[in-house]
């Protein structure tokens, strides 16, 4: 057993308002940079910051899995997590400003299983998902540039 945690960061091409902004509103924003690893996507209550509530599937790895989540803000503006209702799978977005940029961090921590699945589990689902990860803050950077966030070229 044992926590299991993966992360991924990148350079965003916009200011850390505007980046934030679109992490945290579900309603508007967010759904268009999840990539296709993820579907069925709902907001359930709320849409914008602490107290949202949504719901999807994950694939990977030729598994799907189901998530109802729920949003806090530790740091309004700066940190918002995401943690699921039914295990104890929490994924943090923390964006700090870079100049006219920012860094944004995905970072997802959870209660990895036993035996032999947890085996399996700690060799490949940090590397499936470091590659989500990946791909969805390359999204962000597009959907930012989209929306004439400013910035110099991608790092």
């Amino acid at each position: 057993m044992g926590t299991i945690r993966v992360e991924a960061q990148a350079v965003i091409d916009a200011p850390a308002p505007a980046v934030y902004g679109y992490v945290a509103d579900h309603r508007e924003h967010h759904p268009h940079f999840l990539p296709p690893a993820f579907s069925d996507f709902e907001v359930e209550q709320g849409g914008v910051g602490a107290g949202t509530i949504t719901r999807f599937k994950v694939t990977a790895g030729g598994r799907s899995r189901a998530y109802r989540m729920q949003v806090a803000e530790p740091e309004p503006g700066r940190v918002l997590t995401e943690s699921d209702t039914g295990s104890s799978l929490v994924t943090t977005w923390t964006v700090t400003p870079v100049g006219e940029r920012s860094q944004v961090q995905i970072a997802t921590a959870w209660d990895g299983a036993g035996g032999i699945g947890g085996v399996f589990e700690r060799l490949f689902a940090p590397r499936v998902m470091r590659g989500i990860y990946l791909d969805e803050l390359q999204r962000l950077n597009a959907y930012a540039r989209e929306r004439g966030g400013g910035g110099g070229e991608p790092s």
